[in-house]
Formats: C-alpha cells, sequence, structure tokens
C-alpha cells in the first residue's frame, strides 16, 4: 500500500492509499477511523476522490466521528470509571 495524497481539513486527517486496483480513503479524528474503498475505475485518480469527498460527505463524516466518540466515551464510563 502506498500514499498518493491527503486531502487537507482543519479538522481531520484524510489520507488516500493506492493498493492492488483499489484506493483506500482513510479519515482520523483522535482514536477514531473511517475507511472507505474503492476501485480504481470508480473515479480519476486522487482528483476524483477530492471531487467525491465534498462538503455532503465530509458533514456526514463528521456527524459520524461524533456519534463514535460519544459511544465509545459511554463504553467507557460503564466499564473503566
Amino acid at each position: 500500500m502506498r500514499v498518493i495524497g491527503s486531502i487537507p481539513h482543519p479538522k481531520i486527517t484524510i489520507s488516500v492509499f493506492s493498493m492492488n486496483d483499489k484506493y483506500q480513503v482513510r479519515f482520523e479524528a483522535g482514536p477514531m477511523e473511517q475507511l472507505f474503498k474503492l476501485q480504481h475505475s470508480e473515479v480519476d485518480g486522487i482528483e476524483g476522490i477530492r471531487k467525491l469527498v465534498d462538503e455532503e460527505f465530509l458533514q456526514k463524516i463528521m456527524e459520524r466521528f461524533n456519534e463514535m466518540y460519544l459511544s465509545f466515551k459511554s463504553a467507557k464510563e460503564r466499564h473503566l470509571v
């Protein structure tokens, strides 16, 4: 797997990888991660991926990170405190 680029964002890290005819788009926020896979034939390289990662998609990513954070926090409070 090799890194082919990144997409700037003020709150999360967005990395794009290529491996075996697939792109992996990784979104990271603290201890949480979301990963999406695409066939090379589905998009036109890193530029196509940048177009795919639009404001609406990023809003859903951020909402999902918030849900993940709250779920993880709740689990830790139940079992680690």
